[in-house]
């Protein structure tokens, strides 16, 4: 089995919708994918109107969490997305994440980039809009070379002269949210130092504390030493092991099953969700 436990659509910051990334999934030879736009679930309907034969879906999403001024991400699983306590959280983060993009483009403005909110929208297809939708509006007026101009702390990323921080939870709160929802939470690239700063061995043990079932560690952002010791860390605190492409169509050049997670940490995570203990 190939399986890849960590996507995109254009229900967040992907470049595909999501029938299209099933299928994009199935022709890379994928048997299981997780869709897990940012804190949101607004593409799994079309997802599975359109799987293909062969593939299977785990619906997920992406939340936004914050400790300390730094930005992380946590990969839940199989949750009811109608739990009271999530939803509610996932609204307040998705207006929060609104309300940041249209301060970011008026700061953009003020700094002379010609971009506006209509096009951000529009870029962002009626999905959450992010600050990659805002970089790409950046792109398209020639205000940056690439992508990764963009999120440097010239323009938008953390300490950035456009940038602007936005509510998100505390990574152990949206572990015990996720668990009380009935589903598996794993934390999302905790050593990307391209991200920023990393995650320190002891917030992820705060997390496995409060319930947290993996870490994904099989990504492009990570190094071969960031695997190893991840890999460590994960044995020290029983916790299972993932790898997964993070895709995002055109933005990450279609790399959908570039990592996978193996099958039998696949098996532990479905053995992990509350209501099948």
């Amino acid at each position: 089995m190939r399986i890849d436990l960590h996507s995109h659509s254009t229900a967040s910051d992907g470049t595909s919708r999501p029938a299209e990334v099933v299928w994009r999934a199935r022709e890379a030879g994928l048997d299981v994918l997780a869709l897990t736009d940012h804190d949101g679930v607004g593409g799994h309907a079309e997802a599975l109107a359109n799987l293909p034969d062969g593939l299977t879906l785990v619906p997920g999403m992406e939340l936004s969490c914050r400790r300390d001024g730094m930005s992380i991400h946590m990969l839940a699983y199989l949750f009811d997305p109608d739990h009271p306590g999530l939803a509610r959280e996932t609204a307040l983060i998705r207006e929060a994440r609104d309300g940041r993009a249209a301060e970011m483009v008026a700061r953009l403005i003020d700094l002379g980039v010609p971009i506006t909110m209509e096009m951000v929208e529009r870029i962002a297809g009626g999905g959450v809009v992010g600050r990659p939708h805002v970089a790409r509006a950046m792109l398209a007026v020639g205000a940056v070379a690439d992508i990764e101009e963009a999120f440097s702390n010239r323009w938008i990323g953390s300490g950035g002269r456009a940038h602007v921080a936005r509510y998100a939870l505390d990574p152990v709160r949206a572990v015990e949210l996720t668990r009380a929802a009935g589903g598996v939470a794993v934390l999302a690239h905790p050593r990307s130092a391209k991200r920023g700063r990393v995650v320190p061995d002891e917030w992820i043990a705060d997390m496995a504390a409060a319930g947290l079932t993996g870490i994904e560690v099989d990504h492009r952002d990570h190094t071969t030493t960031a695997r190893e010791e991840l890999r460590g860390l994960a044995k020290d605190l029983g916790l299972v092991v993932t790898g997964s492409s993070d895709d995002h169509g055109e933005l990450t050049g279609h790399r959908l099953g570039c990592e996978t997670t193996a099958p039998e940490a696949y098996e532990a995570l479905l053995d992990a969700v509350p209501s099948r203990t």
